[in-house]
């Protein structure tokens, strides 16, 4: 298949670690091995440019005036300052489509210059930056009533929902990770929007990497320990086991945040590792027997998916993206509440045919979902923004010969 457009990517998250920017430079490193002419523009501790194959990047170092918006994800106010080096450099390649990621510096940037030189753009949503925000209020105000509390919270992620709407209308086709925010930001848009969502390595992530041959029955998260992450529904659910006399369990807590001191102290039958990546991470996971994600604020979560590859039946939440990555009751559980976080866990703990099954289907649905398929139907959406501005250039062109004549 021909991939002769050249495209200007502007991830907002690149050499973070977190989901979003794994899945940005996962696409950097497709466009680079199937050829793509695509150059990436994103923020890093220097600024400069190199080249990998048919891939260019474009690096802008943040100012001192950036601030986290979360772990991973900064904001610069004075990265516009850079305008002018990014749009000499654009003007230069020449790109068919820009491709943005966000209403964050870099993307804003990128989006500028597309309306600026009237370059079709494609719009990827890759963090609920919304709901991190009311998570982020309402543990800010806890020391507030409850209907306060949760009147402020709300108000923010419908007002940061709404900019995003309108930031969104920009873009001639939208990508979300999700079919509820593909529906969503179609309603609020009036724009094409399409799934995008996430693939995994099965390769990489194996249940032959399974390093532990003893009888203890794993209990799994991967992630970072912070509240956005509803982290704290972990010692709750091991208080729950606990009560109801179940043994023989261990959660295996990997990750790094400033909820770590709180599961410490609160949880009994636990092995923190830190931060792990490579094949320590992958590792850990085929050591996982059973694999539970709480939180609520998550567009896609790569980690259940992660989990199912290597072999633990994952247990999420039914808000949030991670819900659509679990078939319910074939290859993991979407659990509405502690209960039922914790009726499953004990489930999946006692009956080991169980977790064998939903481990195999696990398996088998990640094995799946393949990386190349997922790019395949970005450079599609590329592909049909550059037929709708040249259509609608078509319409505006004869629409002033009709005015001229």
């Amino acid at each position: 298949m021909s991939r002769d457009l050249r495209i200007a990517f502007f991830p907002d998250s690149y050499l973070e670690v977190n989901g979003a920017a794994m899945t940005c430079r996962r696409l950097v490193d497709h466009a680079r091995d199937n050829g793509w002419e695509l150059l990436c523009i994103h923020a890093a501790p220097e600024s400069g440019e190199t080249s990998d194959g048919s891939v260019t990047h474009f690096s802008f170092k943040r100012s001192l005036l950036s601030f986290s918006l979360d772990h991973g994800l900064s904001y610069d106010p004075l990265f516009m300052r850079h305008y002018r080096r990014a749009q000499a450099r654009l003007l230069e390649f020449k790109p068919d489509v820009i491709h943005i990621t966000g209403l964050n510096d870099v993307s804003i940037l990128g989006a500028v210059l597309a309306w600026q030189h009237k370059i079709p753009m494609v719009g990827s949503w890759h963090t609920n930056i919304h709901e991190f925000a009311a998570t982020r209020l309402r543990k800010m105000f806890s020391f507030l009533p409850a209907g306060i509390r949760e009147g402020i919270a709300n108000l923010a992620e419908r007002k940061i929902m709404d900019g995003s709407g309108f930031y969104y209308k920009m873009p001639k086709v939208i990508l979300a990770p999700n079919q509820e925010l593909v529906d969503d930001l179609a309603r609020r848009t009036g724009r094409i929007s399409r799934l995008m969502a996430r693939g995994i390595d099965s390769e990489f992530f194996d249940p032959a990497k399974r390093t532990v041959s003893d009888d203890v029955v794993r209990i799994g998260f991967v992630g970072r320990l912070r509240a956005e992450k509803n982290v704290r529904l972990l010692a709750d659910i091991e208080r729950r086991l606990i009560e109801n006399g179940l043994t023989g369990f261990e959660f295996l807590i990997v990750g790094e945040g400033n909820e770590r001191s709180y599961l410490e102290s609160s949880m009994r039958h636990v092995r923190f590792t830190g931060y792990l990546e490579g094949e320590p991470l992958a590792e850990a996971y085929a050591n996982m027997d059973v694999f539970v994600f709480p939180s609520e604020t998550d567009a896609f979560g790569n980690v259940a998916q992660e989990a199912m590859a290597s072999g633990a039946p994952p247990i999420v939440s039914d808000k949030g993206g991670p819900k659509y990555a679990v078939d319910h009751g074939r290859t993991g559980f979407v659990a509405s509440n502690l209960d039922e976080f914790a009726e499953y866990a004990t489930r999946l703990i006692q009956d080991g045919e169980l977790r064998t099954a939903m481990a195999r289907a696990g398996r088998e649905f990640a094995l799946t979902r393949t990386w190349e398929s997922i790019f395949d139907g970005v450079y599609h959406a590329y592909e049909t923004a550059l037929e709708l501005a040249r259509a609608q250039d078509g319409r505006s062109a004869a629409k002033n010969a009709v005015s001229a004549g």
